[in-house]
């Protein structure tokens, strides 16, 4: 029996052993709450809060300057529809540590007030004033970006525009020109790029300025539609009218121009 002895030794601890790692493996959970929780936290929140793509994707997105703070950048990106913003996002934010907290807190408020406002008029968030700063700023300069890109869709259309009418008839007044006997001024109308006809709103008057005028203005009338440009002679006796005439001219022929 002593001989058997060690046998049986091996036999029960190789048994408490097996026993032991069904036991450990029973008792392990299926996750660790822990990990997840840190894992969690070096993640930006917004991000979870606030996925990209879906509805922005479907509108006008626009993404403001990065905003450096304390703590680190924060990045706002807009998406405006209309004209007003239908929905912002932090695309960066304060993260690390107590940021991360700050910023889970902040920025869904923040979001929350500038579709509310739909301005970067906005409030700071208490205890997250540096948070605060760094988005209105980043969300400030989205909505320049949204302004201008609105600016200039409106001016290529407004281009377009004009192009059109310039193949048509336009009618177009210049600037008074002042003269030593009194302001001249005339309006043009210019048809497939050619003047067809000349007006002048305004003539010296008064006296002589009467007879000049009378006899002046006609001729540079005639003058103008058969040059199709300001480049005419001065009608004899009639100088100043004459300087006025072509000056005022110009200046309507370079809005057509424009």
């Amino acid at each position: 029996m002593r001989k058997s002895h060690p046998v049986r030794r091996a036999v029960l601890a190789g048994a408490a052993t097996v026993s032991g790692i069904v036991l450990l493996l029973s008792l392990k959970p299926t996750s660790d709450p822990g990990s997840a929780s840190a894992a969690g936290g070096a993640v930006p929140p917004v991000a979870a809060q606030s996925p990209q793509g879906g509805r922005g994707a479907g509108a006008g997105t626009v993404t403001g300057d990065a905003a450096s703070t304390q703590y680190g950048p924060v990045q706002v990106r807009l998406t405006v529809s209309d004209g007003k913003i239908t929905r912002a996002e932090a695309v960066q934010a304060p993260k690390g540590g107590q940021s991360d907290r700050i910023t889970a807190d902040a920025v869904p408020k923040l979001n929350q007030a500038a579709v509310a406002a739909g301005s970067a008029d906005i409030d700071a968030v208490s205890g997250a004033t540096y948070t605060s700063a760094g988005y209105v700023k980043s969300l400030q300069s989205a909505l320049d970006k949204a302004a201008a890109a609105a600016g200039s869709d409106a001016g290529a259309g407004a281009a377009e525009e004009g192009a059109g009418a310039g193949q048509g008839t336009q009618v177009l007044t210049g600037d008074a020109a002042q003269t030593q006997y009194g302001p001249v001024q005339v309006r043009v109308t210019v048809s497939g790029g050619k003047i067809t006809g000349v007006e002048t709103l305004q003539a010296p008057k008064g006296g002589r300025s009467d007879q000049v005028t009378a006899d002046a203005v006609p001729k540079l009338d005639r003058a103008a539609v058969a040059a199709g440009s300001a480049d005419i002679d001065a009608v004899s006796g009639a100088t100043y009218t004459s300087a006025g005439y072509k000056q005022s001219l110009q200046s309507a022929l370079d809005r057509a121009g424009g």
